[in-house]
């Protein structure tokens, strides 16, 4: 009779603890919810497609095409940066001639990550944005796009800060 008692009660403490309602814990879903708002806002779309260091002066220009997302290749006082990695240094450069070695090897590389070819970049080639001081000189400039080129990187644009003006 104990035992029955016992068991019966048991049972009904059971029963009562399943029959209260779920407590749900927002703290928690809050913080993910918030978490995944600054995320999402810090990847959405930019604005500004290209990041120039703030020792550059881009050239001047009138032009209003936008630019696109593309490999970039900047040219500092002290070192030539392949999408923020440096590949060469300034004093390599001045030293040599002929192609930029550091330079071609890592466009090498990146062409390599990415083997198929759209159909415009098989006629043009790869495409890739050369970001440059105004006072680069020229010969720095010519050597940079003869290697972008002989590394299959010919549909080349040169990075400029648009100015309100003219144009078509």
């Amino acid at each position: 009779m104990i035992d029955q008692k016992l068991t019966s009660f048991s049972l009904q403490g059971q029963h009562k603890q399943f029959m209260k309602p779920a407590k749900l814990n927002l703290v928690s879903l809050m913080d993910i919810f918030t978490i995944l708002v600054f995320f999402l806002l810090l990847n959405s779309g930019s604005n500004e497609i290209l990041k120039v260091n703030k020792d550059l002066t881009l050239p001047d220009s009138t032009a209003q095409v936008e630019p696109s997302e593309t490999t970039t290749v900047l040219i500092t006082d002290e070192d030539i940066l392949v999408d923020g990695r440096p590949v060469a240094t300034m004093e390599d450069v001045v030293n040599g001639n002929g192609l930029i070695a550091g330079l071609q090897q890592e466009l090498g590389f990146l062409a390599s990550k990415r083997t198929e070819l759209t159909e415009e970049e098989k006629v043009l080639g790869r495409s890739v944005t050369i970001l440059g001081d105004q006072e680069v000189p020229y010969e720095i400039l010519k050597r940079v796009m003869l290697t972008c080129a002989k590394a299959n990187y010919r549909d080349l644009s040169l990075a400029v800060s648009r100015v309100a003006g003219g144009g078509a």
